[in-house]
């Protein structure tokens, strides 16, 4: 169980960070891919959440919102660059 809270406590410290950058981010990709930390963080911590509880259902859960985070990243990728290729 102390493993699970450290790594609640790491993915804690690594949502602060991101938040920060979103707020001080010089380009709108740093602000992109520190809003992808902060939902992928969300899914660490619903899954290590899961983890200390014995929960099998949090892994349905987890697994949508990784599958629609990582849509969202393609669509804002695809915008951030105009359509181009």
């Amino acid at each position: 169980m102390i493993g699970i809270d450290i790594a609640i406590g790491i993915v804690v410290v690594a949502w602060l960070a991101s938040a920060y950058r979103i707020l001080k981010g010089p380009t709108e990709a740093d602000r992109a891919i520190a809003g992808d930390l902060l939902l992928f963080g969300m899914v660490a911590l619903v899954a290590l959440f899961g983890v200390r509880i014995a929960s099998a259902a949090t892994f349905d859960i987890v697994l949508v919102a990784a599958f629609v985070g990582f849509l969202g990243a393609l669509s804002l990728a695809r915008v951030l660059m105009r359509g181009k290729r």
